[in-house]
C-alpha cells in the first residue's frame, strides 16, 4: 500500500516571471542596538507589535486574554506599559481582568548605561492562587517584596504553602517560555545579551538553569552552595530558631533562599550580577542536583 503527503486537489505552482519578482535583501550592513529610551517615543502601534513578542501566547488564552486585541473576557484592556523615570525604562503589566488585584505577568526593563539591556524584575503567577500579603506589613506599609522590612506571618504562611521569597501567589512555572521570549524580544532590539541582577539566592540558581552566566557573584554563589552542604557552616546554623531556620531548608533551592532571606549568612543577600547571551547555555550551576 502506498499513500501520498498531499492532497487530490494539489497542483504544481505555476512559475511567476523573474521580472515580477522583488527581492529584498534584510540583512543590513550595520544594526545599531536600540535602546528602550527609543523605544518609548515610538508610535503606540509599534511599541504594541513589539510587546507582543514578549508575551506567551498559551498563557494569554488559559486566562482568557485575547493575544490580539490583549483585552480581558469581558473586552476590557489587559495590558498596562508605564514609561520609567528618565524614559529609560518601562514596566509591563500584563492582567487577566481588567480589575485584578495582581498581574498576570509582570515585567521591568531599563536601559544600561552602555546601550545595554537589564531586566530589573520578571514575575509570571497564577493570580486565581491564594495571595500572602508578604509585600505589605499589617498596617500596608509596602516591604518592596520583603527587602526593606518583613511581614513575617505572612512569609510563614508563604513558606508553607510552598512559595519562595518574594512570591505574593504561586508561579506558573513558565520562567523557562518567558526566557525563551525575551530573547526573541532581545533580537528585536539588536540586542546580543541582556542582564539581570537577582533579588533572591531562588532566583539566581533558576537564571543559572536557564542558561545564565556571572558577570560577578559565581564566588559567592558556590561558597554558599558549599555552606549549606553535609557539614558546611550555613547547615550548622539552621537550628529551628525560625520557621526559616528549620534543618529541613538546606536540601532544596526554595528552603535555602528563605534561610537566606532570614539573615542566616550573617550578611545581606547582594552583588550579583548575570548575563544571558543570546542562544548560548552557560552550563553554570553552583548547586547541582539540588531539587527546587
Amino acid at each position: 500500500m502506498s499513500f501520498s503527503i498531499v492532497g487530490p486537489h494539489w497542483r504544481k505552482p505555476t512559475p511567476v516571471a523573474s521580472d515580477r519578482l522583488a527581492v529584498h535583501d534584510l540583512t543590513p550592513d550595520q544594526l545599531q542596538p536600540i535602546s528602550l529610551q527609543a523605544v518609548n517615543g515610538w508610535d503606540v502601534r509599534w511599541q504594541l507589535m513589539l510587546f507582543r513578542v514578549l508575551l506567551p501566547v498559551n498563557t494569554l488564552m488559559r486566562f482568557g486574554v485575547d493575544p490580539i486585541t490583549l483585552t480581558d473576557a469581558q473586552g476590557r484592556p489587559a495590558l498596562r506599559a508605564i514609561p520609567g523615570e528618565g524614559a529609560n525604562s518601562i514596566r509591563l503589566e500584563l492582567y487577566h481582568a481588567a480589575d485584578a488585584v495582581d498581574a498576570l505577568v509582570e515585567m521591568e526593563l531599563a536601559d544600561t548605561p552602555f546601550n545595554q539591556l537589564e531586566v530589573l524584575w520578571v514575575a509570571i503567577q497564577d493570580p486565581q492562587s491564594p495571595r500572602f500579603d508578604i509585600d505589605v506589613t499589617p498596617d500596608g506599609t509596602p516591604t518592596l517584596r520583603g527587602i526593606l522590612r518583613r511581614n513575617l506571618a505572612a512569609e510563614e504562611a508563604a513558606l508553607r504553602a510552598g512559595l519562595a521569597p518574594g512570591q505574593v501567589r504561586r508561579g506558573l512555572g513558565t520562567l523557562d517560555r518567558m526566557a525563551a521570549h525575551l530573547e526573541s524580544f532581545m533580537a528585536c532590539l539588536n540586542q546580543r545579551q541582556y542582564f539581570v541582577q537577582p533579588l533572591y539566592y531562588h532566583t539566581a540558581v533558576l537564571f543559572e538553569r536557564l542558561g545564565f552566566s556571572y558577570i560577578y557573584g559565581q564566588a559567592r554563589m558556590e561558597e554558599i552552595g558549599r555552606g549549606f552542604a553535609p557539614g558546611g557552616e550555613l547547615r550548622a546554623r539552621l537550628d529551628g530558631a525560625t520557621p526559616f531556620r528549620a534543618p529541613a531548608l538546606a536540601d532544596t533551592v526554595r528552603g535555602r533562599a528563605w534561610a537566606i532571606h532570614d539573615g542566616v549568612m550573617g550578611r545581606d543577600w547582594d552583588r550579583v550580577r548575570m548575563v544571558k547571551r543570546l542562544g548560548l547555555h552557560a552550563g553554570v550551576d553552583t548547586c547541582p542536583n539540588v531539587p527546587w
